[in-house]
């Protein structure tokens, strides 16, 4: 194409000019929004998965196949001359026969297991961004493992909480917001998934509000399945506590109570009010409270049934609850209530943990073991850095690389923990659904003493994790993840629990 002369050039400027309003009316400008006019969507594939899967105990606990029927059974011998029958023989003369001790072990098989559908039109719709059916079955496994490892800490087929005890009332016209009256306290204790169930409770516990207008304690769970069936199962609630009531007086009273600590328990829920028309006001991870003002809850202690839903059938024993069952004999420390709403907290001694040191004293004191992971709630892990480290220590570090720089790094966490007695190192775990409140000691190095033993604890299948597609009855894709198992515990006694930990 030639050059345009000048004085062309010019002329189809001026025409330019002279229909500039027309033309810009016919121009492509930038949409004001993302997703309307002429543009591409700059979408990143597929979508990012920006939730936790968590599951500390379900990735370290062994799991072995070859179940079969409908509980795995095991004999153990707990004991060799029981009696303390003494070695030494006289001249020529035969030695006293000995005694030994033996137990018999069960834990019945229980199915597992989630599902999640995807209609056509959401597989249409997703098609060349991501693939949703494949989406739909690794989100179930990963939400079955986040369930499975509620299950291996606080699942409980056989211990029941009973009846919470009556709480013990002290009131005082100062501290609050009571005006006077006859205020009537109701307590329930709650196991570890009630208390997770417990709307309002933020995760982690470590200083979240409690919403208690938005709470609903759930004392059974009637479910609907995905072929319409329905399971009735307990929620994990003890059965509430007979009413104690208080005479207040004043307008700036506040009222103290307590309950005797329940084995088992990691919380406690609280209603008050008139008597009769008490309402859930908290929930706390010790065993006192300190009411300030009315409870502004919407569940009344009146819905609740008198019974207790502590256990379900479809579950099996996790290790808190082995751990806390009397006749198994784990190590199990409940802290005295102390002050009320505040409780007992850890202590410190000679820069180590004095309760620490009493569990692992009565470990090796009685089965000459010392515990390797120690599993705790955030608060108690701070706690326990705190206590340690102390407030005059530094609270920063120094890491050197290798060019000699320096970096001074703010923070201090004790991750570890030396044996007082064996000088073993023992590891410090936070554990997300430990309430704060409660400790889990645990044991995974097998003794040298236990002959046959391979691990201390395992997960014994029928059937390991499985996917079922199921065939089609509407226009959705259908599918299931399952398993077929249960936890076995072959020496409770490497178990030990502290709770009711306050401060």
């Amino acid at each position: 194409m030639g050059a345009i002369k000048m004085n062309e050039l010019l002329e189809l400027v001026k025409t330019s000019q002279a229909h500039a309003t027309n033309d810009i009316a016919k121009n492509f400008t930038q949409p004001g929004s993302a997703t309307a006019g002429i543009q591409g969507y700059d979408l990143e594939a597929p979508s990012r998965k920006l939730y936790p899967v968590l599951c500390p105990l379900r990735n370290t606990i062994p799991r072995v196949g070859g179940g079969f029927s409908s509980q795995a059974n095991w004999r153990a011998i707990t004991g060799i001359n029981t009696t303390r029958v003494r070695a030494g023989v006289s001249e020529g003369q035969r030695g006293a026969q000995t005694q030994h001790s033996s137990a018999e072990y069960f834990a019945a098989y229980r199915g597992i297991g989630l599902e999640k559908s995807v209609s056509f039109e959401a597989d249409y719709a997703a098609q060349g961004f991501e693939d949703v059916k494949a989406l739909a079955v690794a989100q179930t496994l990963e939400g079955l493992m986040i369930e499975e490892e509620m299950l291996l800490l606080g699942g409980n087929t056989s211990n029941m909480l009973g009846v919470t005890p009556t709480p013990t009332l002290s009131a005082s016209t100062s501290g609050g917001a009571l005006g006077a009256q006859t205020l009537s306290v109701i307590c329930v204790a709650l196991g570890l998934q009630s208390y997770w169930d417990v709307a309002g409770i933020n995760n982690g516990q470590s200083g979240g509000a409690f919403n208690a207008a938005n709470a609903q304690i759930r004392t059974q769970i009637v479910r609907t399945n995905a072929d319409g069936s329905t399971d009735t199962v307990g929620a994990g609630t003890a059965q509430k506590s007979a009413a104690a009531s208080v005479a207040v007086s004043g307008s700036n009273a506040s009222v103290s109570a307590s309950v005797t600590p329940v084995r088992g328990a990691v919380a406690y829920a609280w209603y008050w009010g008139a008597a009769g028309t008490e309402v859930l006001g908290a929930v706390t991870t010790i065993n006192s409270i300190v009411i300030n003002s009315p409870a502004t809850g919407t569940q009344t202690a009146a819905s609740l049934p008198a019974a207790d839903f502590s256990t379900s059938s479809l579950e099996f024993d996790g290790l808190l609850t082995i751990a806390s069952k009397s006749n198994l004999g784990g190590y199990y420390n409940t802290f005295s209530t102390g002050t009320p709403g505040v409780g007992t907290s850890l202590t410190a001694g000679s820069g180590r943990v004095v309760e620490i040191d009493a569990a692992l004293a009565n470990f090796y004191d009685k089965y000459r073991l010392q515990p390797d992971k120690i599993y705790l709630n955030l608060r108690q892990f701070k706690k326990i850095t705190d206590l340690v480290l102390g407030s005059a220590n530094p609270n920063v570090m120094f890491t050197v690389d290798s060019a000699t720089a320096v970096d001074v790094v703010a923070g201090r966490n004790v991750g570890k923990y030396l044996s007082p007695i064996t000088g073993e190192v023992l590891d410090l775990i936070v554990h997300p659904n430990l309430p704060s409140g409660t400790i889990l000691f645990r044991t995974t190095r097998v003794p040298a003493y236990l002959d046959g033993v391979q691990d201390m604890c395992r997960v014994r299948t029928r059937r390991d994790y499985y996917q079922i597609e199921w065939p089609l009855r509407t226009r959705k894709y259908e599918y299931g993840v399952y398993a077929d198992e249960v936890l076995q515990h072959y020496f409770p006694p490497s178990l030990g629990v502290i709770t009711n930990i306050g401060g």
